[in-house]
């Protein structure tokens, strides 16, 4: 039920919307690229936030010809690939017909609003996509949408409380990345540029580690654990939404806090495997794929966290891989190849300086990291309540008797 004073509209009524073009033949032949319009793609849109920033491709007077320009203050969508991506325009762009072009009609829409109430209808959109193998909506879908819309002045209010969280999602998103660069940079400073002077001695993982092939006693009831790239260990039924381990657990290993597992499964941010330290769980089970080892009580754990994380033996488990040769989509590196890599042992207090330097920065990219989750989530939580009506925008006295 509509709030008093909303409507009901099809977005056809309240803008008009074009889809783009780019008839040229073959589609990346050069003679069309390298002026001065942007012109931009399905993740180009997807990865803007609420204005177009960025582009990758430029498009020259003949480019022109063949593709549809829409000016500044257009908003976006996708309708193919990232289906109902969003984003308003700043200077006049050219856009392929994988992206449309929407403006509304009178002054009586405004486009902030029409923006994120586009945005709030995305997975409407994506659920009338086609199955085929690249899903895809189109005009007749998009024109007779129907979107609640509330009075103009309403619309304008809407519109700037959510662009105010965009705008402290994306200063959020800034202090993410410089902390990033940051961590990044110490870590070149602190752990390879020693070893790269030679100030400190290598020795080989067997020589300060000790291999862990131990079983679960047949009482225990363990997690069942896995390597993610991105964040390190993680229960494989929270990842997967099952338990996929089957028959095959009674060969898991039972790794305890604080020792280290290398998964050889490459991925976007790890080419030749990654190494983490089991962190959050007391014990736990591990595929008997992963490599798993304990160091020396005499050295600082957290320094080869460190180590591992800056991927610091990427060079050495290149060298031992056959690019030809693969074991159920693992690379082909033997335990024993793996534990002969080389590390750098600084004396104890150099590894305790360190790691806590290290330690900081990650915890500080870590709190931002969490910052802008919270702030994403509670930016999706007031637009489901503006758009909709649940929650109203309070306007200055003055405006509310005009709009009545």
């Amino acid at each position: 039920m509509l709030p008093d004073g909303w409507t009901l509209e099809r977005l056809d009524s309240l803008a008009t919307v074009e889809r783009g073009r780019f008839s040229a033949r073959p589609r990346h032949d050069p003679k069309y690229f390298g002026g001065e319009t942007p012109f931009v793609q399905t993740g180009d849109v997807a990865g803007a936030q609420l204005y177009l920033r960025t582009h990758s491709q430029t498009l020259n007077a003949l480019g022109l010809t063949v593709s549809k320009v829409f000016e500044e203050e257009t908003i976006l969508l996708t309708i193919a690939a990232n289906i109902g991506a969003t984003a308003i325009t700043r200077i006049p762009t050219a856009c392929p017909d994988s992206v449309v072009g929407i403006r509304p009609l009178s002054a009586a829409t405004d486009l902030l609003w029409l923006k994120y109430a586009l945005a709030f209808r995305r997975e409407d959109l994506e659920a009338q996509a086609g199955q085929n193998a690249q899903k895809n909506i189109n005009l007749e879908v998009l024109k007779p949408l129907r979107i609640a819309k509330p009075p103009t002045k309403e619309q304008r209010r809407i519109g700037e409380t959510l662009s105010t969280w965009d705008h402290a999602i994306r200063t959020a998103e800034q202090l993410v990345s410089a902390g990033h660069r940051q961590l990044k940079a110490l870590q070149q400073q602190l752990l390879i540029q020693p070893v790269m002077s030679g100030e400190w001695d290598l020795s080989a993982l067997s020589e300060v580690s000790e291999r862990i092939q131990r079983r679960a006693n047949e009482e225990e009831v363990l997690p069942v654990l896995m390597i993610s790239s991105g964040s390190g260990f993680v229960r494989q039924d929270e990842k997967y939404s099952r338990f996929m381990a089957g028959k095959s657990i009674e060969n898991y290993i039972a790794l305890d806090r604080g020792e280290f597992a290398y998964n050889k499964g490459n991925s976007k941010l790890y080419e030749f495997g990654c190494v983490f330290a089991l962190r959050g769980y007391e014990r736990g089970l591990v595929p008997n794929v992963y490599v798993c080892f304990k160091l020396m009580p005499s050295l600082n754990a957290a320094f080869y966290e460190h180590l591992f994380r800056a991927d610091y033996l990427h060079d050495q488990l290149g060298a031992l891989v056959n690019t030809g040769v693969r074991n159920n989509g693992l690379l082909n590196i033997r335990p024993a190849d793996f534990l002969a890599c080389r590390v750098p042992v600084p004396p104890v207090a150099a590894q305790n300086q360190i790691a806590e330097v290290l330690t900081t920065a990650a915890r500080y990219v870590e709190l931002r990291e969490r910052d802008l989750d919270l702030l994403k989530l509670e930016k999706a939580a007031l637009m489901s309540q503006l758009l909709t009506g649940k929650r109203r925008v309070k306007l200055p006295a003055a405006q509310t008797e005009a709009q009545a």
